[in-house]
């Protein structure tokens, strides 16, 4: 199975993932005995819920420091000490100081929400080729509501892609009123690469969270979180019809993976040169978030 590579907008350099939990993801979605075990059990909530139950006891706490390590986490960035998180999950969903990410000021500028991989279209109702040819978006189902699909068919749509060693909080990539958070049952599949090259179609088919932003320069952005293998636990810690900042926290996942998506209105944003560049050639850019992710078209 090929490695998964990434642009790095920051080194500028193509880079090669290194995947946590490798082997056992490659094992579950590419050998028969894995596939059986994936519909079996491992894609089912109360195996994500007993993982997660491992990562928030006491005794996890010893995975924080080889985990650092491993993955090269900067710790200076982090708002608490690593010392002080009594389990792994509160290391995982850690927050970071406020210097650490700073937030685009341009007025006409959306950030990126999270940490990540991203791929940008700017068409969601075009996406043909995302990790391989012919997967296509289906919006309707993606969203759950006919409706909303049908106003952000043609605008454009980010996919971000967090990794375990990611930064796990997500924020809001324009100011506005977030409207309530409509949440959509389903099963916790991967949403590496590794899974999704085999079936896109897991975005759609996992457990999420939808909402609409209403904003002054954007119109209406849908925000979804999409939770996966292992992430259980969308956690939303803003207040709905509580007007937000560019970049002001929306959430959080508990442990594992996941993605968000992005999408606007048609004709409202013109995503960012490298991030067209890169997601035409099916190579994820590597970005922070509040770094520029488009701006107004």
């Amino acid at each position: 199975m090929e490695p998964i590579r990434f642009f790095n907008r920051y080194t500028g350099q193509v880079e090669t993932e290194k995947v946590y939990g490798e082997g056992f993801l490659k094992w579950t979605y590419a050998n028969p005995l894995g596939r059986i075990a994936l519909e079996s059990f491992v894609k089912r909530p109360f195996f994500s819920s007993w993982y997660g139950r491992r990562m928030s006891g006491r005794a996890s706490a010893a995975r924080i420091a080889p985990f650092i390590k491993l993955y090269g986490i900067d710790v200076s960035e982090m708002a608490d000490e690593p010392s002080s998180f009594a389990s792994f999950n509160e290391f995982f969903y850690r927050k970071l100081k406020p210097e650490a990410r700073p937030v685009d000021p341009d007025p006409d500028s959306v950030v990126f929400p999270a940490d990540g991989r991203h791929l940008g279209f700017e068409k969601a109702s075009e996406i043909s080729s995302v990790f391989v040819k012919g997967q296509r978006f289906e919006l309707p189902e993606l969203l759950g509501d006919a409706r909303l699909a049908d106003r952000f068919r043609d605008g454009a749509l980010v996919l971000s892609r967090l990794c375990p060693v990611d930064y796990h909080r997500f924020h809001f990539p324009a100011a506005g009123v977030p409207g309530p958070v409509r949440s959509i049952d389903g099963p916790l599949y991967s949403v590496s690469p590794i899974a999704l090259r085999r079936r896109l179609g897991y975005l759609w088919t996992n457990k999420r969270a939808v909402t609409v932003l209403e904003t002054e320069r954007f119109g209406r952005v849908a925000l979804l979180e999409i939770g996966a293998t292992c992430v259980g636990s969308i956690i939303q810690t803003h207040s709905a019809g509580e007007a937000v900042e560019k970049g002001a926290e929306k959430g959080c996942f508990a442990f594992g993976g996941s993605s968000t998506i992005t999408i606007f209105e048609p004709g409202r944003v013109r995503l960012a040169e490298d991030l067209l560049a890169r997601s035409a050639d099916r190579t994820e850019l590597y970005a922070r978030m509040g770094d520029r992710m488009g701006g107004a078209a």
